[in-house]
C-alpha cells in the first residue's frame, strides 16, 4: 500500500513559520520533545521503523541538553544572589571609575541581571568592572598618572 505525500502551500508556509518561532525562542521543554517523539513514532514508514536505540540515545541527548541549561539557569540565580548580597557592602565606600575620571563616594548602588552600578552622591554611575577602584570610607582615591609608551635606556656599559 502506497502513501502519497500530501502538500499545501498553506501548510508549508505555516509550519516553516512555526518552525522559525520555534528555533528563535528555543524554548523546548522535556513534554515538547515528547510530544515530538510521539509524533515521529506514529508517522514512521512502518516498513523501516525508526531504531529504538536511536531513540533512547535521542531522548538521552535531549535529557542532557535540558539539564544543562537548568544548571546554567541555576548558576545565573546563584551569581545574582551574590551580586546583591555584596552590593549593601559598596555603600559609603570611595569608588574611582576605570578611565579615572568619575571619583566619589558610593551612596546607593543598583543590581541588574548582568552587573552592579554604584551611584555616587553627586550622582555619577558607574558600572563595577574590571579596573574600577573601591576603597574604604574617608580614603582619597588618587588616579594613576599616566606614562609614555617610550622607554629610557641607560648608556653607561661596565
Amino acid at each position: 500500500m502506497a502513501v502519497d505525500a500530501v502538500t499545501s502551500s498553506t501548510s508549508t508556509s505555516s509550519s516553516s513559520s512555526s518552525a522559525a518561532a520555534a528555533s528563535a525562542s528555543a524554548t523546548l521543554n522535556y513534554n515538547d520533545f515528547l510530544q515530538l517523539l510521539i509524533a515521529q513514532m506514529k508517522n514512521q514508514d512502518p516498513t523501516s521503523p525508526m531504531d529504538a536505540t536511536q531513540q533512547i540515545s535521542q531522548l538521552a541527548s535531549f535529557s542532557q541538553v535540558e539539564q544543562q541549561i537548568q544548571t546554567n539557569s541555576h548558576l545565573e540565580t546563584v551569581l545574582q544572589n551574590q551580586w546583591i548580597s555584596q552590593a549593601s557592602d559598596y555603600i559609603g565606600k570611595e569608588i574611582m571609575s576605570a578611565d579615572g575620571t568619575v571619583t566619589g563616594t558610593i551612596k546607593e548602588v543598583t543590581v541588574y541581571s548582568d552587573g552592579i552600578i554604584a551611584q555616587t552622591e553627586d550622582g555619577d554611575k558607574i558600572l563595577l568592572q574590571a579596573g574600577v577602584t573601591v576603597a574604604p570610607a574617608g580614603t582619597t582615591i588618587v588616579a594613576p598618572t599616566t606614562t609614555s609608551d617610550t622607554t629610557t635606556s641607560d648608556s653607561t656599559t661596565e
